[in-house]
């Protein structure tokens, strides 16, 4: 499993070859659709439309996952109270890729050491 923080939306929501690149990848590695809780939007989107159309067009590939059970709010907070860094939404997007699920990233040093005390994630930079 591919899950998104906000920079990784922000980046693959870019039309460069970049981007188009690390899609295929993804793909061919049968990492696609990638997951993007809900909450991720919050730091992704300015609330604007007009601003926020490129990522809204990218968003409709993945696969936002809006509901945040209680079992995965208990188990991201526990991983930001042994970390004692990273933001609420990091702590969910990390908690999300457990077990064995991949991080794409924008802010690598919080979730890395979310995932260290995560069950099998690994955090890829963008």
């Amino acid at each position: 499993m591919l899950v998104l923080d906000s920079g990784g939306v922000r980046r693959l929501a870019e039309r460069t070859t970049r981007a188009a690149g690390l899609i295929t990848v993804f793909r061919r590695e049968g990492l696609w659709p990638p997951v993007v809780p809900s909450v991720v939007l919050v730091e992704c989107l300015s609330g604007r439309p007009d601003r926020d159309a490129r990522t809204n067009r990218f968003l409709k590939v993945c696969d936002v996952e809006v509901a945040l059970s209680e079992i995965r709010a208990r188990r991201a907070a526990l991983l930001r109270s042994e970390t004692g860094r990273g933001s609420a939404v990091d702590a969910v997007v990390v908690a999300t890729a457990e077990p064995g699920g991949t991080v794409l990233a924008g802010d690598f040093a919080d979730l890395n050491a979310l995932a260290a005390h995560a069950e099998d994630v690994l955090i890829e930079r963008l």
